[in-house]
């Protein structure tokens, strides 16, 4: 019987039960969000019998997601590190989306009309298959690049990230004209193409930017009499922004990852509260998905199409995304050949992809089953393959960097309107040779010792305090202007 409590109790222990799972595969280096989705598979219809079965929902439930999710990442990603990869990362999340589109849908008319695959789809279906797929996934890339705390040689991180934020836009167009050229049966207008995506484009970029502007200001001067106001404030702000920018024919995701990366890089009020809340609601979001996701599927019916889309997946990792990687960097010939091989490799496809296969289920698009349990085996098939050796891949092409310390031990953060840094340093023999006393440190103008930890036990200093080795101490210290 389905009742308010039942799917409350029903969703609880879901989350409760996908957590968990996920604390023991991450020792296995098993990417938590398959984690999410293979529990939702498991308490779906052909598990423990759960009914869902709305692509409607689904793509409600994902809708908010990717826009949290973006909003997000967009925050995250600091400009100074993008700036040198802008060009790469925006020729990938364009130009190579329309590659792997067209080499993909090539590839599945060539299988369905001249092999023995068990597939028919005319060129327009296979095209529409493959667009639904050509991106890669925000919440996979951001999830494994930052969970596993990655640092990459030649700023391959912020370039990957940019794509991945960045190209769900061209995706969503691709996938949404071919469905109103199939449904309509007429033909593809390349001219109309072009114009709808500069118009997607454009407006998101544009009123991703000033709702960027605008929240920044406003969260940096409204009075709020409570602190925990604020990242609900900018929540409200972030489906505004996506509502408006739909409404107004522009790319919703495209401005939510705009409007997160210039919050995201401005000097906000209460920022660690901001972080904090849009980090677990971040997290919240993408196990709701996933889960939601894995509910949806009948993993029964992905058996009937495990051949065919095995073929199209090993083709897209070994084939159509390097091909449209390497396409794309060609021009930057400093970028070596590794860091081209290890960003074709970071083709991960994840919630995305699902999510655009449910747009032609709900438009009734002829094969529209077959198109989403081919797309759902692909998923699986790149989290487990491509989402279990991205660390592997990167230290075997030497790609890889020591993890860079993030804030300091003692937890402490300052409000961006404060212009100082903090450091820490644990004290050695050595740097006490000249006296054991907090005055007898030679500590530079302008920089001052605020806490001292020892152990478990946390001083408040002053000059004659007797420091030992292995004392930890944190200072605050001006922010140099750069000359």
């Amino acid at each position: 019987m389905i009742t308010a409590e039942n799917i409350l109790l029903v969703g609880s222990i879901l989350i409760f039960c996908s957590i968990l799972i996920s604390k023991t595969g991450y020792r296995f280096g098993i990417p938590t969000l398959l984690l999410f989705l293979l529990v939702g598979m498991l308490f779906g219809s052909d598990g423990l019998g759960i009914q869902f079965d709305s692509a409607h929902d689904a793509q409600f439930i994902g809708m908010i997601a990717l826009s949290i999710i973006l909003f997000a990442g967009g925050m995250d990603t600091k400009l100074q590190d993008v700036k040198p990869v802008m060009t790469q990362g925006v020729l990938l999340s364009t130009v190579g989306v329309l590659l792997t589109t067209f080499l993909t849908g090539l590839f599945i008319f060539f299988i369905s009309d001249r092999t023995s695959a068990n597939i028919s789809m005319a060129l327009m279906t296979s095209m529409l298959l493959a667009a639904t797929m050509s991106s890669t996934d925000s919440a996979s890339v951001f999830n494994l690049l930052r969970s596993q705390k990655m640092n990459l040689k030649h700023n391959l991180r912020p370039m990957l990230e940019l794509e991945s934020g960045s190209n769900d836009p061209m995706a969503y167009m691709l996938t949404i004209v071919l469905i109103q050229v199939i449904s309509s049966g007429s033909e593809l207008n390349v001219e109309d193409l072009i114009r709808d995506l500069l118009i997607q484009f454009c407006v998101g970029g544009a009123i991703g930017y000033a709702f960027g502007r605008f929240s920044v200001w406003l969260i940096n001067r409204i009075n709020l009499l409570n602190s925990s106001l604020y990242p609900i404030l900018l929540l409200s702000l972030v489906f505004i922004t996506f509502t408006l920018t739909d409404l107004m024919k522009g790319n919703g995701y495209l401005a939510v990852y705009i409007a997160g990366a210039v919050v995201g890089n401005a000097k906000l009020v209460f920022r660690k509260e901001i972080n904090t809340f849009m980090n677990g609601l971040t997290w919240m979001f993408q196990i709701i998905m996933f889960l939601a996701l894995g509910l949806l599927v009948n993993p029964h019916e992905m058996f009937e199409v495990a051949g065919v889309a095995l073929l199209i997946g090993v083709f897209m990792i070994i084939v159509a995304r390097p091909v449209s990687v390497f396409l794309c960097l060609l021009p930057f010939r400093e970028m070596s050949g590794k860091a081209r091989l290890f960003v074709s490799w970071v083709g991960l496809r994840g919630a995305v992809p699902i999510i655009f296969a449910t747009y032609p289920v709900v438009a009734e698009v002829p094969g529209y089953n077959q198109i989403f349990n081919i797309v759902f085996f692909i998923t699986l098939m790149s989290l487990v393959v491509q989402g279990m050796s991205i660390s592997k891949m990167a230290r075997w092409l030497h790609l890889d960097l020591p993890q860079e310390k993030e804030g300091n031990e003692f937890g402490v953060e300052l409000p961006d309107e404060i212009d100082s840094k903090l450091e820490d340093l644990t004290l050695t023999e050595e740097m006490l040779a000249g006296g054991n006393r907090l005055a007898d440190m030679n500590i530079a103008k302008g920089t001052l010792v605020m806490l001292v930890k020892r152990g478990k036990e946390f001083i408040i200093p002053n000059g004659q305090v007797e420091l030992k080795a292995g004392d930890k101490l944190l200072f605050i210290s001006e922010n140099k202007p750069e000359s």
